[in-house]
């Protein structure tokens, strides 16, 4: 199953306590203090990972915990650190304060690590409080508690294309179509419950080209505000760099006018902020297999006067198939920031 959201306590482990203790040798009368310190309390740590892509891991296990440092021991012996707690998370996670909402850290790069809780440290033996006046001290410092936190944890998929439209529009057929992905494909709406991705690959060895492309579930008017299911993947699209929208230009869907489909769709990214509106977008129309020619005429009219690309695809037949997966090559191809070149010395 697909979880895109998880609340979690970490608990980072407690310093150990200071140790008091004198040096008691035959021949060594007063050997003085020698109580140690104690052991530095384990960290709690996060690390992106790429062999996870949910967050379904945190679900029953919401609670993690380091471990304590070991107290001081006599003849000057250090406790031994507590050992710190790694959680994988899947890259693409957003870690976000679970009191004040603010954002923490943003995963977006493979094996990447953060410090979510610090571990305490641990306190001085009476060693440290010996002077030339008070020779044999009886003071020792306790453990620092280790840190504390409640996290919100935010998966957002990482891919280069995200699919939108209207439900049934054609986005499950056409990622099976154009990469491995299998995602379930079925003549009603709302089949695609989750986000699915594929790797679509375009030309020959040794020069082929590559990028992801997200399969998110349909958007009906109103899912900026939690209307159908599209309140809980919008933000999936918040990474992708170009956007793939589909519309049905066949009569099977019911809707009389695919241009009032698209304006609909662009007002639910807009609405829901965060730059979707701003990203950009390729216009396809879907089912020219069975297109109603005047609804074909309109949307390419209303693509061209917004001066988008446009392309007309069958993904039964595999018409225009091609063509697309060229041009969305070309557009991640144009969106990948440039590296400034290193300076020469």
């Amino acid at each position: 199953m697909f979880f895109d959201e998880a609340k979690i306590t970490v608990k980072a482990g407690d310093g150990g306590n200071g140790c008091v203790a004198f040096r008691r040798e035959k021949f060594v009368p007063r050997g003085g203090p020698s109580g140690g310190d104690g052991g530095r309390g384990g960290d709690v740590v996060m690390q992106a990972s790429q062999r996870h892509n949910t967050l379904i891991h945190f679900r029953y296990n919401p609670e993690h915990k380091a471990e304590r440092g070991r107290h001081g021991e006599g003849s000057n012996c250090t406790g031994r650190d507590g050992v710190s707690v790694t959680l994988q998370v899947p890259v693409g996670t957003a870690l976000y304060d679970a009191e004040t909402g603010e954002l923490v850290h943003d995963f977006s790069t493979p094996d990447e690590s953060f410090v979510v809780a610090k571990g305490g440290r641990g306190g001085r033996g009476n060693q440290h409080f010996a002077t030339p006046t008070h020779q044999a001290p009886r003071e020792s410092e306790p453990g620092r508690p280790g840190e504390e936190r409640i996290y919100r944890l935010e998966l957002k998929l990482l891919a280069d294309v995200g699919l939108v439209g209207y439900p049934n529009a054609g986005k499950s057929t056409l990622i099976s179509r154009i990469s491995a992905a299998r995602p379930k494909i079925a003549d009603y709406p709302f089949t695609t419950l989750e986000p699915q991705l594929g790797v679509v690959t375009v030309g020959e060895e040794p020069n082929t080209e590559s990028y992801v492309v997200a399969d998110m579930p349909g958007l009906i008017e109103g899912a900026h505000l939690g209307t159908g299911l599209g309140i809980q993947f919008l933000r999936h699209i918040e990474r992708t760099r170009v956007l793939l929208h589909l519309v049905d230009v066949s009569d099977a869907s019911g809707r009389p006018d695919p241009v009032e489909d698209f304006k609909v769709i662009n007002a639910e990214l807009k609405s829901f902020g965060h730059g979707l509106d701003e990203k950009p977008m390729i216009v396809v129309a879907s089912k020219i297999d069975a297109a109603n020619p005047e609804k074909l005429k309109k949307l390419k009219a209303a693509a061209k006067r917004r001066k988008l690309e446009f392309y007309a695809i069958s993904a039964v037949t595999g018409e225009g198939i091609e063509e697309l997966k060229w041009a969305l090559a070309k557009r991640v191809r144009e969106t990948v920031p440039v590296e400034a070149p290193e300076p020469a010395f």
